[in-house]
């Protein structure tokens, strides 16, 4: 059974809910993409499970920029970086 106390949110490349130990912060920081793994960085967050899987379905959704609220194109680099790397 989950623990009511765990703070849940929705991954924004699968759509499904998850305890937020499981999925990976991320938030705009110089126009781009930063994974904030600690959850402390300032600013609006989204939620993304750390895979290559739900990294490239929240790009091709274009669902960064909607659950961000930014109304420029945001750079993936650094994320997708990232991601690979917790992958390998």
């Amino acid at each position: 059974m989950a623990d009511p106390s765990m703070p849940v949110r929705t991954c924004v490349g699968c759509r499904r809910r998850a305890p937020v130990t499981e999925l990976l912060r991320v938030v705009v920081r110089g126009g781009g993409l930063t994974p904030d793994p600690r959850r402390r960085l300032p600013g609006r967050g989204a939620s993304l499970h750390p895979t290559a899987e739900c990294l490239q379905a929240a790009v091709r959704r274009r669902a960064f920029p909607r659950a961000l609220r930014s109304s420029t194109p945001l750079e993936t680099g650094p994320l997708e970086a990232h991601v690979l790397r917790q992958v390998s």
